[in-house]
């Protein structure tokens, strides 16, 4: 097999630290022993690096001495593991030039997942009621007795905030400050402006809070973990659970959740045979999801989703990321799933520089 190059595109922090393989939580040993087994080279690219007029760009290639800085031809093949603000088209400009970039974005709007997502009648059924403003806000107080109030385009769960009646007359919000769970008394007849003002900003969703099952008492979603592959098709690469904090309600690790193995939390809170089906489900689920965002995402490959369950047994989606934090694999014990998250990505990478179609 040819040996060939395949682009890593990395926010320019990480980048930096590829020479002394200080990238957080991107493993650069786990993305060369996937690229190897494909036959290619991972090189590590930041967007300010790459020249579309020339058709060059400078990059870390890994040698026997270390990592080396390079100019090579822009790899053909790129996988973004970057986050841009709004408006960047640095993406788009090298997929205009012939450049196959997958997750092109890697970060989108609440909203439009939902939107795009609602616009499928099978997936209905498993979208929370969601809305916007203070006066969509005022409709779900009125609808639901238990809301959480998301930032549009935040991630890793800072700024969720809960609302949830205390009697007929009050409500409660809750949310994290400097790591400590504040509550305090609202007046629904007269909501804090400093709330409004965030609200009609346009930059929260508003969204019925799922009862979420438990498993000892702490509640947990599932991050369900969708690639593309060899061969270009979509498969689950796998699943664990996020449980909130003792006391909490944001199940994000980086919020002080707690990633577990699927099957263990499922079984907490189900019996056994209950436990598998619903985590069949969950991964059906997150397949249909990715089908269904393909449409209209252009370069869509790489994505961790959240899906919520009911202590009925009710699935429902919660969110898309499009850069996945796949280090909740390791976390969870599942180190094998945790560097299939890399494999799969060369996979398709390679399946790609062979000519396959994204």
């Amino acid at each position: 097999m040819e040996q060939k190059n395949v682009g890593i595109l990395l926010n320019a922090s990480a980048h930096r630290g590829v020479p002394q393989g200080r990238t957080g939580w991107e493993s650069l040993a786990c993305y060369e022993e996937a690229a190897d087994a494909y036959g290619l080279t991972p090189c590590y690219l930041k967007l300010s690096d790459i020249d579309s007029a020339t058709g060059y760009s400078t990059a870390y290639i890994k040698g026997h001495q270390g990592y080396k800085r390079v100019v090579i031809p822009i790899p053909q093949v790129i996988h973004n593991r970057a986050i841009y603000p709004p408006g960047n088209t640095g993406t788009e400009r090298l997929a205009a030039r012939g450049v196959k970039v997958f997750n092109r974005r890697s970060r989108y709007g609440k909203d439009e997942i939902h939107r795009l997502l609602s616009l499928n009648s099978g997936l209905l059924r498993h979208l929370p009621g969601t809305e916007a403003g203070s006066e969509g806000l005022r409709r779900m107080m009125e609808q639901y007795p238990d809301l959480i109030l998301k930032p549009r385009r935040g991630s890793i769960g800072k700024g969720i905030m809960r609302m949830r009646r205390e009697d007929k007359k009050g409500w409660l919000l809750d949310y994290l400050h400097n790591g400590r769970m504040v509550t305090v008394n609202i007046d629904p007849s007269s909501l804090p402006y400093a709330l409004l003002r965030r609200i009609d900003a346009g930059s929260y969703l508003i969204q019925e809070r799922i009862p979420l099952a438990e498993a000892g008492g702490r509640p947990f979603d599932l991050r369900v973990t969708v690639q593309r592959r060899w061969g270009g098709e979509w498969a689950v690469t796998g699943l664990f659970a996020k449980l909130a904090p003792p006391g909490g309600f944001v199940s994000n690790i980086a919020q002080g959740g707690e990633a577990a193995q699927a099957a263990f939390a499922l079984e907490q809170a189900f019996p056994a045979r209950a436990a598998a089906h619903y985590r069949m489900s969950a991964a059906s689920l997150g397949l249909a999801v990715a089908h269904c965002l393909e449409h209209s995402l252009p370069g869509l490959a790489d994505i961790g989703l959240d899906i919520g369950l009911t202590r009925d047994g009710k699935l429902f989606f919660i969110e898309c990321n499009g850069r996945d934090q796949r280090y909740g694999f390791y976390k969870a014990g599942l180190p094998e799933v945790w560097k299939d998250t890399y494999r799969r990505p060369m996979g398709y990478a390679r399946y790609l520089l062979e000519g396959g179609s994204e």
